[in-house]
C-alpha cells in the first residue's frame, strides 16, 4: 500500500486533519487572516494617515440626467441621480435658457440628493411637439448639468391599450418570426452531416453577430448609466456572469458530458430570448419616450432580423431524437416571447441601467451558446472545414445585412 496521500485530481487530501501553526486547529488558521485584515482596516480608519494630504476644497458634484419623459401637455419630467460622494442640492432649473419653477420628489422629500440617490423633477412647461428642448439642472454650488429632449413627443401612459399594443408588437417582433424560422426543421433533418454542420456554423455566425452587436449597445448604454453604478463594469459582470451561469446549468443538466441537442437548443433559445428581451426594451422605451414612429420602424426591422433566429434554435435537434412537439413550442416561446416582456418593462420602467444589464446578460448567453455549438461540431466532424467557415461567414453577413436594414 502506497504511503502517498490520496488526491482528488487537483487537491491533495490527508487522512488525518493536520493542525495549523502553533498547534491551533486549521479553522483558526483560516480565520486569522480575515481578523487581521479587519484590524488593519480599523487602524487605517482610526488613524487617518492620509489626513495630511487632504485639501480644504469641497468634492465636485456629479449629477446625471438619466432620462426625461413628457407625460402630458404642459409638463416635463426630469429624472436625475447624484453620482458624487457628497449630498447635492438641486437649486434651479432652466429650460431653453429660461428659469422655471419646479416640484421635486426625492427619498428625503426635499431638493437634496444623498450620494447615489435619484429624484424626479416635474416642470410645468408648455413644450412644443416636434421641437428640441434643452433642460439644465443647476446645483446649489453653481454646477450645471444639461440634457436635450430631441423632437419632443408626449409619452404614452401605461394602460390596458398600451399593454395590449406592446403584446401584439412583441408577437410580431419575437414570437412569429422565430416560429416561421423554426419551420425549416424538417429540411434540416434531411441534410447530410457536412451541410448540417455548415448550418450549425451559420447559426453560430448569427449568434456571434448578435453578441457583438448587443455588446456594443450594452457598453453604449453602460456609459449612460449614472457613474455611481459603474455601468461599463456592470456590463462586463453581466456578460461573464451569464456565460458562467449558463455553462454551469448545461453541465448540471448533462452530468458534465457533451450537452444534448435538446439542452443546446434550449440554451440557444435562452440566449436569443434575452437578446429579444433587450429588443423589446428598445421598442417599449421608444414608445415611453414619445418616439412611436421610431418604435414602428424598429418593429419592421426586427421582424426581418429575427426570422433568421428560428433555424438557430432547432438546428441542434436535427441529429438527435426528435423531441415532443411541446418542446418546440417551449423553445419558440423562450426565444420569442421575451420581446413582449421587454416591451412592457421598457415602457413602464425604462432606464439605461436596466437596458445595459439585460443586454449584457444576453451577450454572455449568446457567446456561451456559440462556444457550445463549436464544441458540438468539433466532436462530430472538422470544425474549420471550408463549408463550416463559409457557413459562419454567411451567418455574419446575413445579420449585418438585416441590421443594416434596421438602421436605414
Amino acid at each position: 500500500m502506497s504511503d502517498e496521500p490520496e488526491s482528488d485530481g487537483g487537491v491533495v487530501t490527508h487522512e488525518e486533519s493536520p493542525t495549523g501553526p502553533f498547534g491551533l486547529p486549521t479553522v483558526v488558521a483560516g480565520v486569522v487572516p480575515i481578523v487581521m485584515l479587519a484590524v488593519l482596516v480599523g487602524v487605517f480608519l482610526v488613524t487617518t494617515p492620509l489626513a495630511g494630504l487632504q485639501s480644504d476644497g469641497e468634492p465636485l458634484p456629479d449629477v446625471s440626467i438619466d432620462y426625461t419623459t413628457v407625460p402630458e401637455e404642459g409638463t416635463l419630467v426630469v429624472h436625475v441621480t447624484n453620482n458624487g460622494a457628497a449630498p447635492v442640492t438641486i437649486d434651479q432649473l432652466q429650460i431653453d435658457d429660461a428659469y422655471w419653477n419646479y416640484e421635486m420628489s426625492s427619498p428625503g422629500d426635499d431638493r437634496t440628493l444623498q450620494p447615489r440617490e435619484s429624484g424626479t423633477i416635474r416642470v410645468p412647461y408648455h413644450w412644443s411637439p416636434g421641437f428640441d428642448h434643452h433642460v439644465t439642472v443647476m446645483t446649489a454650488g453653481g454646477a450645471t448639468f444639461g440634457e436635450t429632449i430631441v423632437a419632443t413627443q408626449q409619452t404614452p401612459g401605461f394602460d390596458f391599450d398600451v399593454v395590449l399594443t406592446l403584446a401584439v408588437v412583441g408577437l410580431f417582433v419575437g414570437v412569429i418570426p422565430v416560429a416561421l424560422g423554426m419551420l425549416w426543421f424538417p429540411f434540416l433533418e434531411s441534410m447530410s452531416d457536412r451541410w448540417l454542420h455548415a448550418v450549425l456554423a451559420f447559426s453560430a455566425g448569427i449568434l456571434a453577430f448578435l453578441a457583438v452587436d448587443a455588446g456594443f449597445e450594452a457598453f453604449e448604454l453602460g456609459r449612460a448609466v449614472p457613474s455611481a453604478y459603474m455601468g461599463e463594469l456592470l456590463v462586463v459582470l453581466g456578460i461573464v456572469g451569464a456565460m458562467l451561469l449558463l455553462q454551469a446549468a448545461m453541465d448540471w443538466q448533462s452530468g458534465g458530458g457533451e450537452p444534448s441537442g435538446l439542452s443546446l437548443a434550449y440554451a440557444a433559445a435562452l440566449g436569443i430570448g434575452l437578446h429579444n428581451l433587450a429588443e423589446g426594451l428598445a421598442i417599449g422605451s421608444a414608445f415611453a419616450l414619445g418616439r412611436a414612429s421610431l418604435g414602428a420602424f424598429l418593429i419592421v426591422g426586427f421582424m426581418i432580423h429575427n426570422v433568421t433566429e428560428g433555424p438557430v434554435v432547432v438546428a441542434p435537434l436535427a441529429r438527435s431524437e426528435r423531441p415532443a412537439l411541446w418542446h418546440f413550442g417551449a423553445i419558440g416561446l423562450l426565444a420569442g416571447a421575451p420581446a413582449i416582456l421587454g416591451g412592457w418593462i421598457g415602457n413602464l420602467f425604462f432606464s439605461p441601467l436596466l437596458g445595459a444589464l439585460f443586454l449584457a446578460i444576453g451577450v454572455g448567453a449568446l457567446l456561451q451558446v456559440v462556444f457550445d455549438i463549436g464544441g458540438m461540431i468539433r466532436k462530430r466532424g472538422e470544425l474549420l472545414s471550408t463549408t463550416n467557415s463559409l457557413g459562419f461567414l454567411v451567418g455574419l453577413v446575413v445579420m449585418y445585412a438585416t441590421d443594416f436594414f434596421i438602421t436605414l
